[in-house]
């Protein structure tokens, strides 16, 4: 990371270098032609007879055509200086941005790696331990659930990935249907709570409320959500699923007590790949897709997401939703 950071310095040292040249063999080339101009209006001055009768037309004449060279020099100059520094600072952040698409697609390629060898090995040690030893009912059990709950997360990032690249490409057809959200949430929280049996989620019902919407799409933002109360707040803390009937739209409020998200990111926690930079969060699980993926499926279903603070610490995210007309 040291090498390709400097790299990257050097490439952009060379770059203001040859900016400042290009704009300084600018600055040379106007002073050289309006000095080119004076010499030769000078010139053209001596050249005159004082005694000829037509020697103030001739002299307004050259003085006019001074002027006229020195506004067109002027005016060539200051073209060429406003496209040189529109390209330069075009050409600046498609740089900048190429510089950070990639560094967040390393970046995902390494969580992705460790999302994927992480289950893979408990997986493969639980196998052989009930393959090579004789266990009692009850460790066979908890071996057996452990393994099923790293499946699961594999096959929820899977779902995650394989989401993500159809919405982008607007290859994933939604599919519109009634739902009653009540039911959707309960089951979504009834699967967390056999998958954490020790962690503590309380779910504030609200019956009869309807919208239309695609149920895959919808499971999939609730679960990433809760996914990430539980993943970033305190085991023995409560993590609070509130659904609430408004004038025109449903809302879902999933709270946590974990350490909260900086102001300045919580806009740009909903961006592909991003992922907040405390030590905290970046030695977490993760690959930055779950907040991207719920703010796309949000909007496709003409609703709106947002985070704000929990008091007294924490924080609370609120799904809104149009009801069923």
């Amino acid at each position: 990371m040291a090498n390709k950071s400097g790299k990257i310095r050097t490439i952009i040292i060379i770059y203001w270098v040859l900016l400042l040249y290009i704009i300084a063999a600018l600055v040379w080339w106007y002073v050289a032609l309006s000095r080119q101009n004076e010499q030769m209006t000078a010139y053209k001055i001596q050249e005159l007879q004082t005694t000829d009768i037509r020697y103030r037309e001739q002299y307004k004449k050259i003085m006019n055509e001074n002027k006229r060279k020195s506004a067109q020099y002027f005016g060539e100059g200051a073209i060429f200086f406003l496209l040189i520094s529109a390209g330069a600072i075009f050409l600046f952040r498609a740089v900048k941005n190429q510089l950070k698409i990639t560094t967040q697609q390393q970046n995902f390629m390494m969580a992705i790696t460790h999302e994927l060898k992480t289950p893979i090995a408990v997986t493969k040690l639980n196998l052989e331990t009930l393959q090579k030893r004789k266990l009692e009912t009850s460790q066979q059990e908890k071996l057996i659930n452990n393994t099923l709950q790293e499946a699961n997360r594999m096959n929820a990032l899977c779902n995650n990935l394989l989401l993500s690249s159809q919405m982008e490409s607007a290859a994933y057809q939604k599919v519109s249907e009634q739902i009653y959200i009540n039911k959707l949430l309960g089951d979504c929280i009834r699967d967390f709570s056999v998958r954490y049996p020790s962690r503590n989620i309380v779910f504030t019902p609200n019956d009869d409320i309807t919208i239309t919407g695609d149920v895959f799409l919808l499971q999939m933002a609730f679960n990433n959500l809760i996914e990430n109360a539980l993943k970033y707040s305190p085991k023995d803390s409560a993590i609070k699923v509130v659904l609430a009937n408004k004038e025109n739209h449903c809302q879902i409020g999933i709270t946590d007590e974990g350490n909260g998200i900086p102001d300045e990111d919580k806009l740009k926690i909903f961006e592909k790949f991003y992922r907040i930079g405390s030590d905290a969060t970046q030695k977490s699980k993760g690959t930055g897709l779950g907040l991207f993926l719920v703010k796309r499926i949000v909007d496709a279903h003409k609703g709106v997401v947002y985070v704000k603070d929990n008091q007294p610490k924490g924080s609370m995210f609120t799904i809104q939703l149009p009801l069923m007309s």
